[in-house]
């Protein structure tokens, strides 16, 4: 196992709605919101962590992969491949397919504390999600027109015999048509780490797409567009379905 190469993929998140993704700060003020969104803490500005898109990219491929049957609510691990194994309800193919695509999470994402690095022997964590932070020119544009960079949003509960609303609160959200600037890297360590980087990783950035980011997503908030700044990565990525039958 040896490095032998660093691949990136940068460009821009625009969200498309209203973004939630808390700050984990619950005292409360006179006239505040309830639930504010987390900020830099020198500039005041929102920024989306990293840490919340390589969470939700892994939750979505491990959904997609049809591994959470075995594991109980909790991430992936070297675990649920001898579970796979030991399955005696599944067929041999089926078992190739799910094994493949447990490996593959456990290589791109990592393995979790529990697991044994000589037990599964596939070396450290390849990919790496940076903050992303405002893309400059929307900033520089923001600051012209003299855009809030965050709202308020008032939610409810409707008592359904009434017909009013009731117990409200203050969201406070990233509005829609902000730009960050995103930048993810990925370690190439074994031979077949490109095919991850090129298939996994960007069918888990699409499914994020076709999702939402952070909180509240039930409700429309936290979609989102990609924009690459490798032109053909661009284009590859507009044209991909996750859910598309590979072909033999």
């Amino acid at each position: 196992m040896k490095l032998t190469e660093i691949k990136k993929l940068e460009g821009t998140v625009t969200l498309k709605s209203g973004l939630h993704i808390g700050s984990g700060n619950m005292e409360m003020r006179i006239g505040g919101t309830d639930s504010p969104v987390i900020k830099h803490p020198h500039t005041l500005e929102p920024y989306i962590p990293g840490s919340s898109l390589k969470g939700k990219v892994r939750s979505l491929l491990e959904m997609e992969s049809g591994l959470m049957i075995y594991t109980e609510g909790n991430v992936v691990s070297s675990g649920i491949l001898k579970k796979i194994k030991d399955d005696q309800s599944l067929n041999d193919e089926l078992k190739t397919d799910l094994k493949a695509k447990c490996e593959a999470i456990l290589k791109i994402f990592g393995s979790s504390g529990a697991d044994k690095e000589d037990e599964t022997g596939f070396g450290p964590t390849r990919v790496s999600f940076a903050d992303c932070h405002l893309d400059d020119g929307w900033r520089n544009m923001a600051k012209d027109n003299r855009w809030f960079l965050t709202e308020e949003k008032s939610e409810n509960v409707i008592n359904r015999i009434k017909g009013t609303a009731e117990h409200p609160r203050f969201i406070e959200r990233v509005p829609e048509g902000t730009k960050f600037k995103f930048l993810i890297t990925f370690k190439v360590l074994q031979d077949d780490d490109a095919t991850l980087f090129d298939t996994y990783l960007l069918n888990g950035l699409k499914l994020l797409e076709l999702d939402a980011l952070g909180g509240n997503g039930s409700r429309g908030y936290g979609r989102i567009a990609f924009e690459f700044k490798d032109k053909a990565v661009d284009d590859k990525f507009k044209a991909l379905n996750p859910f598309e039958e590979k072909k033999p």
